[in-house]
């Protein structure tokens, strides 16, 4: 907490820290800024986001729709979205409908449905099993705890994505490549300052007058 200071010579402080001066509460008064390194501040940001999707998804269902005659690569597919459904936290309804003469042979259907649940059983378990509703089979899958719960294939695909996101951030200047946060670690220092004139104003990520309050 620095408390209430002219906006130069807040900026003039930012720039020793070799941090940014962001505006976060414009409407106050005196206005309220932070020093902080701002493409830093934005990553945790983002995986703070992140973490609390997590938790949102827990009350998600997402149904995922099979034919009889179901081509294996569309199995596949299906099957790969279900996985990462479950690996998010999410209940997974998986829905088979019978159209025309297919009825006739159930059989098969409830078949498509065993197996696709069969390989679901590392990620989730059925609530109950398949039943035959209208024209329809449903069978309701929720996830295992993640103790429990085995690796998403696709996490590794995931990972290089985020690593290739944070290289691309790194070389734009928004998060320095030897200097990446961890998940858990603190957020960079906060300070506080007050507003003056504006006296270089492209100087701040923040506009208008700034200060930086803890």
């Amino acid at each position: 907490m620095l408390g209430v200071m002219p906006l130069g010579e807040a900026i003039n402080l930012a720039r020793s820290k070799a941090v940014d001066l962001v505006e976060i509460a414009p409407n106050a008064t005196p206005p309220v800024c932070r020093l902080i390194a701002f493409g830093k501040y934005r990553y945790e940001l983002a995986k703070q986001e992140k973490e609390a999707r997590k938790h949102q998804h827990a009350n998600k269902v997402k149904e995922v729709q099979l034919s009889p005659n179901i081509d294996p690569h569309d199995f596949g597919v299906k099957l790969q979205h279900a996985v990462d459904f479950l690996c998010e936290d999410m209940k997974v309804k998986i829905t088979l409908r019978f159209r025309g003469r297919e009825m006739a042979h159930k059989e098969l259907g409830f078949q498509q449905v065993e197996k696709f649940a069969q390989n679901l059983i590392p990620y989730g378990h059925p609530d109950a099993p398949p039943k035959l509703i209208g024209k329809g089979i449903n069978v309701m899958l929720s996830p295992l705890p993640r103790a429990k719960r085995a690796k998403n294939p696709h996490q590794a695909e995931r990972d290089l994505e985020l690593a290739a996101e944070r290289a691309a951030a790194a070389a734009s200047g928004e998060l320095p490549e030897n200097d990446s946060p961890t998940e858990n670690g603190p957020l960079p220092e906060e300070n506080s300052a007050e507003a003056g004139p504006p006296e270089q104003e492209g100087d701040s990520n923040g506009s208008g007058n700034g200060e930086a309050t803890g």
